[in-house]
């Protein structure tokens, strides 16, 4: 949960994306013809995919294309990106272009030099949440309870509330108060967790009064 008074009950479609490509290394002074640079090939790959489609570009309900890690030489080159996007059927497009980028290049090259593997991280809780509804509800009340104002958004990332919903728990997120998640500058203010724990303490309450809830 981020700052005071979140309340969230979408996030993120999410899938892992690694492309490795192989190249061949020869000696720079005969290489012509022989040489295939993998670092070169990923150039490619990295810029045919869409330029404002990246964390730094987007906000709200826009997904993105990160690429958050890039190992290579000559012979090998090792793409590591994440997929997201809150809308389950671009989600899938996104998949489907990295896919149809690496089919691109290869038949380009004339052989297999790119292998794709994605796998799929988590997906969003709202299809599980929205017909429960009452349980943010709860929580929306609880947090305007105690003078706090809700603040309802996309969560622009995961939550373990969504591990929890699709396995049978429909769990919304609320605020625990940080700020400048995974930078250097992470921080939470204690009295932000203490707001937090009295939502906690007050939804339990609330659902402890509400029988048909039990």
């Amino acid at each position: 949960g981020s700052q005071i008074g979140e309340l969230e009950y979408e996030n993120f479609n999410a899938a892992g994306a690694k492309i490795t490509i192989a190249g061949k290394m020869v000696h720079p002074g005969y290489a012509k013809g022989k040489m295939i640079n993998s670092m070169l090939i990923a150039n490619e790959f990295i810029t045919a995919l869409p330029s404002k489609e990246v964390p730094e570009r987007t906000s709200g309900y826009e997904g993105f294309f990160h690429l958050h890690d890039i190992k290579g030489d000559v012979e090998t080159t090792v793409l590591e990106y994440i997929v997201r996007d809150h809308d389950l059927d671009l989600f899938e497009n996104r998949k489907k272009l990295i896919q149809k980028i690496s089919s691109d290049l290869n038949k380009k090259y004339g052989q297999d030099l790119i292998k794709v593997s994605i796998k799929n991280q988590y997906f969003n809780m709202k299809t599980k949440i929205t017909p429960v509804m009452h349980i943010v509800d709860i929580a929306e009340e609880a947090i305007r309870e105690l003078g706090i104002t809700p603040l309802i958004k996309p969560i622009r990332g995961g939550t373990d509330g969504s591990q929890l919903s699709y396995k049978g728990l429909p769990c919304p997120n609320i605020f625990a108060g940080g700020h400048n998640f995974h930078g250097r500058f992470e921080y939470v203010p204690v009295e932000s967790m203490i707001k937090a724990t009295e939502v906690i303490v007050s939804i339990a309450e609330k659902v402890s009064k509400n029988k048909s809830l039990q």
